[in-house]
């Protein structure tokens, strides 16, 4: 069977674009999202400190990190990449939001495979 050049450029890209490993659960960058927030809920006017102090956040993010490494294992690999992707996106990542897209997508997966699909005749 021979490959169009399309086809042969797309393999191409597809294989020179890494893949995150489905075992290992990624580092993400969460500082930028805890100082977000910390700088958010500080009130100039009251001058007060911030309701959700920087640290706070922090220790939030990595109690998340931890009860994700317990369940790692139990999502899909394409679970895992989409949702990893999606975690990332836009420059300040979360591992709160990490994980609840993973637990969104099993739990999708689950209902659907437990209800009938909708056809033309409903």
């Amino acid at each position: 069977m021979r490959l169009c050049p399309a086809m042969t450029i797309a393999c191409a890209i597809a294989i020179s674009i890494p893949s995150a490993k489905s075992d290992d659960i990624p580092a993400l960058n969460v500082e930028q999202l805890c100082r977000g927030i910390a700088s958010q809920s500080y009130d100039p006017l009251a001058k007060s400190y911030p309701k959700v102090s920087f640290d706070r956040c922090m220790e939030a993010e990595m109690q998340d990190r931890e009860q994700l490494r317990k369940v790692w294992s139990t999502f899909l690999p394409e679970d895992k990449r989409h949702c990893v992707t999606e975690a990332k996106m836009g420059g300040s990542s979360s591992y709160t939001e990490l994980i609840t897209c993973l637990e969104m997508a099993r739990d999708v997966r689950a209902l659907r495979s437990h209800q009938p699909m909708p056809g033309p005749d409903r």
